[in-house]
């Protein structure tokens, strides 16, 4: 008898179309009410039906928090399934579906007629809550969580959509029963009871509550995968938070209102694409004259141009490092885990408020549709302060101080006028050709970079970074891969960092990378955050681990790659 005890992959595939959210989301919430941890994952081509999708779950004894390539159980439900996943299928790997659909002779396929079944029912429809019955079957789960959802899901379909819901869980529980008996595999995962009052977030969910706890009350956006998620999620808000919606007419308007937005006293956010921030960059260029404020989020994608518009990179980088004509002051963060973009989207509204610049939040497609389960107690909400200050009549926008933060007033409020301008200007906002007035304005705005680095993020150090002889360095979605690959390794010599905050740089971080071997991971072709380190620090960037093919690192390959380097 095979025995599952510690950790299962299960895959569910199909195309567009058939389901497989819908299957997911069923799943996934029914697994956290039974007391399991999770960890999802989608893949998904740029189709409204056909093509090849897929969706991992990860069930596990602790917290998983990353992809693997290792399929345990696969749910199949049409051909193009089994070929598209073929080089993750192994001997191993235990594949249902519809034999009659899948067609093929050569390999084993637990045959599950989820078309009979639902037909017996008297609607396909009911083919989803089949199969969710039957993996939570094989998995030896309980009734009751799963008759609980099915209740409070189809409530407002009636009496009769629920009752055959019901019967729709109790053919597939019993199906998935008895294909464990027949095909001679137990699974027994422990359950924490504490996991079913934790939270299950994505990746937009947790940047969208950390906008709202940031004061977020305007958002502007033209809508592009995948950073639409945010936009959508505040939108479902809006009039729980009094959150001010506008889906603007394209990326250029997107950007201009809400630095009108912020001028007018609003804490305003844009959600984006790579593609639709490029058409921003005059934007950025005009909050970085001006000094008012914009936070934007990037859904990072592979590009050029279209690229693969629903993949996974983090190719964007340099791209919003370099974004706007002219020299101004910026900062970067990248979260890697749900917590990290709770917080990091209150950083970005503080530190954008603080500073007077445009800050970005940068995710990925991997990372904005991962689902986990998060304690509540995790998401802290962090102090918000209000830097607006009360005009007088003697007010001057863009006084000249020591750390080149000028008071910040708002049309209104106060007596005082309230100028901005475009234009190089004055401390009341008035154009100049002045040389020595440009020089004065430009190096004022460009010392508040010395209070942005004192006051950057340092690094989270994933296992014991003092004594180690290598140190692998990632960033943004990454923080999960690197946390489980080192975990397995169990190597002393070996320890990783991870930046949630990766411009500026705080000068501290060189002191942690000193006499270290650095390797750095990320998804993209050149090393753009590898380039960075050593652009800013003055250290040498010993390897670089790079995948830019769309898909996330995967745990295996990381230890492998890890491995590898470190002659482990």
């Amino acid at each position: 008898m095979k025995h599952f005890s510690g950790d299962i992959s299960i895959v569910l595939g199909g195309a567009a179309g058939q389901g497989i959210q819908t299957v997911e989301a069923m799943l996934v919430s029914v697994l956290k009410a039974e007391g399991y941890r999770i960890f999802a994952s989608k893949e998904y081509m740029s189709r409204i039906r056909g093509g090849s999708n897929s969706t991992e779950i990860r069930i596990g004894r602790h917290t998983p928090r990353a992809y693997v390539d290792r399929i345990d159980f696969l749910l199949a439900l049409d051909k193009a399934v089994v070929e598209h996943l073929a080089s993750r299928i192994s001997k191993h790997t235990i594949l249902l579906g519809e034999k009659e659909k899948i067609g093929r002779e050569d390999i084993h396929i637990i045959d599950v007629p989820f078309t009979r079944l639902s037909a017996e029912l008297g609607n396909p429809v009911f083919a989803s809550t089949i199969a969710v019955g039957a993996v939570l079957g094989m998995l030896g789960a309980e009734r009751g969580p799963f008759e609980a959802y099915l209740r409070a899901h189809f409530a407002r379909k009636g009496d009769e959509v629920v009752t055959k819901n019901l019967e729709a869980a109790a053919k597939g529980m019993d199906l998935g029963k008895h294909i464990a008996f027949m095909e001679g595999f137990e699974v027994t995962l422990k359950k924490d009871e504490s996991v079913c009052s934790e939270l299950l977030l994505d990746g937009n969910t947790a940047l969208g509550l950390g906008a709202l706890a940031a004061g977020c009350n305007f958002i502007s956006s033209y809508p592009m995968s995948p950073g639409t998620g945010v936009l959508t999620f505040l939108a479902s808000k809006s009039r729980d938070f009094g959150v001010v919606i506008d889906q603007a007419e394209d990326e250029i308007a997107a950007i201009n209102m809400a630095i009108g937005a912020w001028y007018a006293g609003a804490r305003a956010l844009v959600t984006t694409s790579g593609g639709g921030f490029a058409l921003m960059c005059e934007g950025v260029s005009l909050s970085g004259m001006i000094e008012t404020p914009v936070v934007v989020h990037i859904g990072q994608r592979p590009g050029p141009a279209t690229g693969l518009p629903t993949r996974t990179e983090q190719a964007d980088l340099n791209l919003v490092l370099y974004a706007g004509h002219g020299e101004f002051p910026r900062a970067i963060f990248a979260p890697g885990t749900p917590e990290q973009s709770f917080h990091a989207m209150q950083q970005a509204f503080e530190t954008a408020d603080r500073f007077q610049i445009p800050v970005f939040v940068l995710s990925d497609q991997y990372s904005l549709d991962a689902l986990s389960t998060v304690p509540r107690e995790r998401l802290e909400l962090l102090p918000m302060t209000n830097y607006v200050t009360e005009t007088t009549v003697s007010y001057q926008r863009y006084v000249v101080t020591e750390d080149g933060v000028s008071p910040r007033g708002i049309p209104g409020y106060g007596t005082g006028l309230v100028g901005v301008d475009s234009d190089e200007h004055d401390e009341s906002a008035h154009i100049t050709e002045s040389a020595s007035v440009r020089v004065a304005m430009h190096e004022k705005r460009l010392r508040k970079l010395d209070l942005l680095k004192e006051n950057a993020l340092l690094p989270e150090s994933i296992e014991a970074v003092k004594g180690a002889k290598t140190l692998v360095v990632t960033w943004g979605s990454n923080r999960g891969v690197l946390e489980e690959a080192l975990a397995h390794i169990k190597d002393p010599s070996v320890a990783g960092l991870h930046f949630a905050q990766v411009y500026p740089i705080n000068p501290q971080v060189k002191k942690m990378l000193a006499r270290k071997r650095i390797v750095v991971m990320e998804n993209n072709a050149t090393g753009q955050f590898a380039q960075l380190l050593e652009q800013e620090l003055g250290i040498e960037v010993s390897e670089r681990i790079l995948k830019y093919n769309g898909s996330p690192f995967s745990v295996e390959e990381v230890i492998g790659q890890v491995k590898k380097i470190s002659d482990i």
